[in-house]
């Protein structure tokens, strides 16, 4: 069973849940990194824990949602081996799997329908990595994280 590592801010609380729902209905094992209710919370720290999943081999692919999926994409995105992207609709799923290996998907709440992020998100657990010439360019995107990659501190 592939494991997902959700998360949400409390402008995603009720999204999130609703994607618990569905992710388990469809056969995946799903890790909740919370928040688990509508009381305010800081993105940073939901998706900072969603990315350290995904990163320490946790989880195989991340979802956080919060109310654009901008601050939790630009947090998932200074975990070491994180790629997220933020989508918006079915064309920026399967591209963001296909040309640029996204193990992280962040979505926003207030911009998106839940019937619309159900299918975001079935396109984008189901797309494969094209690897080929795609392969290459990840790869110098790996090249520029261990460039600036800390340890230690």
């Amino acid at each position: 069973m592939k494991t997902v590592a959700l998360g949400a801010d409390h402008g995603g609380f009720k999204m999130k849940e609703m994607l618990k729902a569905h992710l388990t209905e469809a056969g995946f094992g799903v890790v909740d990194c919370g928040t688990h209710s509508v009381q305010s919370v800081d993105y940073p720290d939901l998706a900072f824990a969603v990315a350290e999943k995904v990163s320490q081999g946790e989880a195989c692919r991340g979802i956080v949602v919060d109310g654009a999926g901008i601050g939790s994409c630009m947090t998932a995105n200074k975990v070491p081996g994180v790629r997220a992207a933020m989508c918006y609709d079915y064309a920026t799923a399967v591209n963001s799997r296909e040309h640029n290996n996204a193990n992280v998907l962040t979505l926003g709440a207030g911009l998106l329908g839940d019937n619309l992020v159900k299918q975001i998100v079935d396109i984008w657990l189901a797309t494969e990595f094209g690897g080929g010439r795609h392969g290459k360019r990840v790869d110098k995107i790996t090249a520029i994280e261990k460039k600036y990659l800390k340890t230690g501190n």
